[in-house]
C-alpha cells in the first residue's frame, strides 16, 4: 500500500493501520551504542521491506493494571533505531503513533530512515505499539463483521439523516465488547499508554525523552508532557487537537466536519485545474461546480448503490464520502478519489474500491478503536438527540454528512472511564514545539489553537500554509520541516509563534 494511502488509513478516530508480527531470529542482549544508556530490553533485529536495515525490536512487560503493578502483565512490542554517530548523540527520540490504533513500530519503520537523515545521529529513535495495536497484547469484541465495515463503525447516517440503523450497531457493538473485551480492553486508555511510555523510558536507561507526536499521538505527548514534565527534553507534537477534557474524542470527530470545509477547497481546485485533461481526470471546468457534482453523485449512489470490483460490496453513497475523507488528508491521495468518481458516473465501468473499504476490519483493530475514545471520557449516554443533531450538521457540512456528530458505541458503553481526563495546562517547562497546518480535514486549525492556548508560554507554534494532515516529513513545506529539525537538533524553537508560507 502506497505511503499516502497508509497515512489515510491512519485516520484519527478510525482507521487502524496493522502492523505485521515481529520478527527476526534470536540474538543477544545488544550492547548500548558509546554513549547510550545501558537497556534493560532484548533487543533483535527486525528489518522489514522499505525500512531500516538496522531496526530492531523487542518486547516490553507492563502490568496490565499500574494499581495493581504486581498483578498480571502485557507485552508491548518496542522497536528501535539506534544513532549510527555516536559522538553526535545527544538522547532519545520517542514516535507516538496516531489513531487511536496506529502502530509505533510501522510508524518507525515507515520514517526511521527519513528521521535518521534528517536528525543526523542526533538520537536513537524509538516507538511502541500501544495495548491492543500491532505486536503487542490485544482484546476482541467477537464483532460480525457486518459491523467492522469502515463505513459502519464510523456512523455514516442513512440516506436522509436516519440515525435509528446506526443506533442499533452502536449499542451491539458496546454490548459485544462489555461480553468479550474483559480487563485487557479496559486497560486501553490514554492514561495507560503514558504510562507505559514511562515504563519504556525506564527500561531504555533514560533519565529523559525527546517525542515526535503525531495527530492522536499529540494528545498522548501533551498528556505525557503534564504528567511527568520533568521527564521531557524537546517535545514535537504535529497536528493538534482540542484538548478539551470534558469531550477529548468527541470533540475531534466532530470538529472534521469543519476540518472537511476547510480543507475541500484545495481539492475542488486540483480537480477543476485544466492540467487534469491530460490525465482523464478534471472533474469540472470551476472549483465550485466541484462540491455540488460530489453531493449529487454520493445522492445517486444512496438510492443506486454501483456494482464494484469486489463482489458482494457496491460503492454506496457513504463509500464515497468516507473516500473523500480519506482522500483529503494527502494531495497524492487526490488522483485515487478522481478516478473513483469517474468509474461512478460511468455507466459501463466497474469501481475499484479503495483497500480501506473493500474488506471489514479485523476485529482486534475494531476493538483498540472504540475502546480507547470511549474508556477515555463518559460520552452522552443513549440516542437521545442524535437524528436532531446530524440534521443540523448535514445541512451545515454536507461534505461529512452528520457522521461526526452521530452516535457512537460510546453512547451505550457499559463502563464508565475509571479516571479522570488529564487537563493540560501552562505549568511546565517550556519546551514544546508544535506544528499544525492552517487546512487539516482530521485536526483543524481551530483545534490546534486551543491546544496552543491551553500550553501557554510552554508551546510556540509554526502554522504551515498547506492543507492535508500532518506536516514534518510529509514533502509538503520545506519551511515546516526546517523549523522541526532545527529544534531537534539545537533546541531552538522560534522566539514567537511562526508561519510557514506554501
Amino acid at each position: 500500500m502506497p505511503t499516502y494511502r497508509r497515512k489515510a488509513a491512519l485516520l484519527a478516530l478510525s482507521v487502524v493501520s496493522v502492523a505485521t508480527a515481529l520478527t527476526g531470529a534470536g540474538a543477544p542482549l545488544a550492547r548500548a551504542a558509546p554513549g547510550a544508556p545501558a537497556s534493560s530490553l532484548e533487543w533483535k533485529p527486525c528489518a522489514r521491506p522499505g525500512g531500516p536495515a538496522a531496526q530492531e525490536c523487542a518486547e516490553l512487560p507492563v502490568p496490565l493494571d499500574y494499581a495493581d503493578p504486581d498483578g498480571p502483565r502485557i507485552t508491548l512490542a518496542v522497536s528501535r533505531l539506534r544513532s549510527d554517530r555516536p559522538a553526535a548523540r545527544r538522547g532519545t527520540l520517542l514516535v507516538i503513533p496516531g489513531g487511536p490504533g496506529g502502530s509505533g513500530v510501522q510508524r518507525l519503520t515507515q520514517k526511521g530512515n527519513a528521521l535518521s537523515r534528517e536528525l543526523a545521529g542526533a538520537y536513537d529513535i524509538v516507538a511502541l505499539d500501544p495495548r491492543g495495536v500491532g505486536g503487542s497484547t490485544k482484546a476482541s469484541c467477537g464483532l460480525d463483521p457486518a459491523d467492522r465495515w469502515l463505513v459502519t463503525l464510523r456512523s455514516w447516517a442513512g440516506p436522509d439523516g436516519e440515525t435509528a440503523e446506526n443506533a442499533a450497531r452502536a449499542r451491539r457493538i458496546a454490548d459485544a465488547c462489555a461480553r468479550e473485551g474483559g480487563p485487557v480492553l479496559r486497560s486501553f486508555t490514554t492514561a495507560n499508554e503514558v504510562r507505559d511510555i514511562d515504563r519504556f523510558r525506564q527500561a531504555l536507561g533514560e533519565r529523559k525523552l525527546s517525542a515526535w507526536g503525531v495527530s492522536y499521538g499529540t494528545y498522548v505527548g501533551a498528556v505525557y508532557a503534564q504528567t511527568y514534565p520533568h521527564r521531557t527534553d524537546r517535545w514535537v507534537l504535529d497536528s493538534s487537537g482540542d484538548p478539551d477534557p470534558r469531550r477529548l474524542a468527541r470533540g475531534w470527530l466532530a470538529n472534521m466536519s469543519q476540518g472537511a470545509d476547510d480543507r475541500f477547497p484545495d481539492f475542488a481546485a486540483w480537480a477543476a485545474d485544466p492540467a487534469r485533461d491530460a490525465e482523464g481526470l478534471r472533474l469540472a471546468e470551476h472549483p465550485e461546480q466541484v462540491e455540488p457534482l460530489l453531493l449529487e453523485l454520493a445522492a445517486r449512489l444512496d438510492r443506486e448503490p454501483k456494482e464494484s470490483d469486489v463482489a458482494g460490496t457496491p460503492l454506496t453513497g457513504n463509500g464515497l464520502r468516507q473516500t473523500l475523507q480519506n482522500a483529503l488528508y494527502g494531495d497524492a491521495l487526490f488522483p485515487g478519489l478522481a478516478r473513483l468518481v469517474r468509474a461512478a458516473q460511468d455507466p459501463a465501468a466497474r469501481p475499484t474500491l479503495p483497500p480501506e473499504l473493500a474488506r471489514p476490519l479485523p476485529d482486534t483493530d475494531a476493538a483498540v478503536m472504540v475502546g480507547v475514545i470511549c474508556n477515555d471520557v463518559r460520552w452522552p449516554q443513549g440516542a437521545a438527540g442524535y437524528e436532531e443533531a446530524v440534521a443540523a450538521d448535514r445541512a451545515a457540512h454536507p461534505l461529512t454528512a452528520g457522521m461526526p456528530v452521530n452516535v457512537t458505541p460510546c453512547s451505550f458503553w457499559k463502563d464508565r472511564p475509571r479516571e479522570e481526563p488529564t487537563r493540560i495546562t501552562d505549568r511546565g517547562p517550556s519546551n514544546i514545539l508544535m506544528i499544525q497546518n492552517l487546512r487539516d480535514p482530521s485536526t483543524p486549525y481551530s483545534g490546534a489553537l486551543k491546544m496552543r492556548r491551553a500550553l501557554g508560554d510552554r508551546a510556540r507554534l509554526v502554522t504551515v500554509d498547506h492543507g492535508g494532515h500532518g506536516v514534518y516529513l510529509a514533502g509538503t513545506n520545506t519551511c515546516g520541516d526546517r523549523a522541526v529539525t532545527h529544534y531537534l537538533t539545537t533546541g531552538t524553537r522560534p522566539h514567537q509563534d511562526t508561519y510557514c508560507a506554501p
